[in-house]
């Protein structure tokens, strides 16, 4: 009764293939994340060399999008304020 052992009335289980069983998924385990790091680590290496390869910053290109969006809205408002303000 060493190797099977009765869980549940009616259930028996074999002790050495549930024990092997969890070793081997624990190792499954550990292997992915372990791929899963690896794989982590050369996507940040990448984008760090692309970003170094850039012409021009990502932040540059924000701030003129910024830039663009504030003047856009500005004119907007005048053109509203203008609109709205008129005696027609």
């Amino acid at each position: 009764m060493a190797t099977n052992e009765r869980v549940l009335p009616g259930l028996q289980a074999n002790r050495a293939l549930l024990t092997g069983g969890v070793v081997l998924t624990g190792i499954g385990s550990l292997l992915g994340a372990a791929g899963a790091a690896m794989i982590c680590g050369a996507l940040v290496t990448a984008g760090r060399e692309w970003m170094r390869g850039l012409e021009t910053r990502p932040t540059a290109y924000a701030q003129r999008a910024l830039h663009e969006a504030r003047v856009a809205s500005t004119a907007g408002w005048e053109a509203w304020r203008t609109e709205h303000s008129s005696p027609n």
